[in-house]
């Protein structure tokens, strides 16, 4: 099981990580917070939940109580 976060509204949301390949070529890694546990995004994509990765930090928005990932 992967780092879930639970924001000052009660809410509990989980961070998951998928990967992709951009216009140019290049692969990257995406990090998003979902309020379920996914294996497969609304557009098909494969995504897993996961921790969080080494030298970033979760943050919670003010106005929103929404998780973000900084670093």
């Amino acid at each position: 099981m992967g780092y879930s976060h639970t924001n000052s509204k009660g809410n509990t949301y989980f961070l998951h990580e998928q990967h992709v390949t951009l216009k140019g070529g290049q692969n990257q890694t995406i990090y998003y917070f979902c309020k379920d546990e996914r294996t497969v995004t609304p557009k098909g994509n494969k995504c897993s939940v996961c921790d969080v990765p080494s030298g970033k930090t979760v943050v919670e928005s003010d106005k929103t109580g929404l998780p973000l990932l900084r670093g």
